[in-house]
């Protein structure tokens, strides 16, 4: 176990919260946030090499210069986690193995291990630690392909990947652990996040460096697949209501972005705003990827009192700046 930044001086703060899988893309978002807020934070991540564990770091920069952040570089599936929840108020679990397509085959027990064990060890921590909330980010996928949409929480949910599996079956032990012991928990469904320092293997990222560069963008389908987006901030601020709402233990709330579009709609959004065209690379369906997803937000506004304020289009439009600002300029 590392600790970086213990800042052992700091001056304590009423509300200490700490964040796992601190360094990812909305991690490191939640982070700051909570930080601009006056919260003492400690952040848990391991780097995973799913994808550049720097660019993970420099997702930090601004955090680990603050005297009320400390990062502990250790993995949730070994690591002593009692003392780290010493004093914490609330818990935000972001940690997690991303993505659908490597979740098949040889690549399922990483996303078991990271996705499930992970989630139980420090559920089993929280349930003789004073946490007031535990926030669990669940996702979409959780609901597969569905009769009927917008999908609604009460709508039974049917995975359509591996991932998928681990996700539901976090959320399952976020239940139990609060019907059990009496874990405050509350887990959030998160429907496609998207804006600054998304990950890369996402569509809109992969779409924003393509018109940035001019490389092809890979369209796996034929592109008339739907999702529905939901901007970082507003994910951020789901989380802020969900640790203070007064919700029962072991709620579970969709959190979308209220608008769905196709892929073949994204590619053209992003190309207009770009001033661009985009080019498309055709690559087969792949397996585990749902037709579509659309999440209804009614128990979102009236349990935690959040609607999305972002749209798509503005969000696009931020996320492509940030992309060409961390473009090099061409001498």
């Amino acid at each position: 176990m590392t600790i970086i930044n213990p800042q052992p001086n700091a001056v304590a703060q009423p509300r200490v919260s700490l964040v796992t899988g601190a360094a990812g893309f909305v991690g490191s978002h939640l982070v700051d946030t909570l930080l601009a807020r006056g919260d003492t934070v400690v952040g848990i991540d391991c780097f995973t090499p799913y994808y550049a564990p720097d660019a993970k770091r420099d997702a930090l920069v601004s955090a680990l210069a603050h005297p009320r952040f400390r990062l502990v570089e250790t993995d949730l599936r070994e690591a002593d986690l009692v003392p780290l929840l010493a004093d914490v108020d609330t818990v935000f679990h972001q940690a997690a193995q991303p993505g659908v397509r490597l979740s098949w085959s040889d690549g399922f027990s990483e996303y078991a291990s990271h996705n499930v064990l992970a989630t139980q060890r420090l559920l089993e921590a929280a349930r003789d630690a004073s946490i007031r909330r535990f926030v669990y980010a669940s996702s979409s996928s959780v609901y597969g392909n569905q009769a009927r949409y917008p999908t609604v929480e009460t709508d039974l949910p049917r995975p359509y990947s591996p991932y998928g599996v681990t996700k539901l079956a976090a959320e399952h032990l976020c239940a139990l652990y609060a019907e059990n012991w009496g874990v405050q928990t509350v887990a959030l469904r998160y429907f496609t996040v998207f804006g600054p320092r998304q990950r890369p293997d996402m569509s809109i990222h992969r779409l924003c460096e393509a018109v940035g560069t001019g490389a092809s963008f890979p369209r796996f389908g034929d592109g008339t697949q739907v999702r529905e987006f939901t901007y970082v901030s507003d994910i951020v601020a789901a989380n802020l209501a969900a640790a203070d709402a007064d919700v029962d233990a072991g709620t579970v709330v969709n959190i979308a972005g209220g608008g769905e579009i196709t892929l073949n709609e994204l590619i053209a959004m992003v190309g207009d705003l770009a001033g661009t065209d985009v080019v498309v690379e055709d690559h087969p369906a792949q397996a585990g990827d749902a037709k579509r997803n659309g999440g209804a937000t009614d128990r979102a506004q009236t349990l935690l009192g959040w609607t999305p304020t972002v749209s798509l289009r503005d969000g696009i439009a931020a996320q492509l700046a940030w992309h060409e600002a961390r473009r090099p300029v061409a001498v």
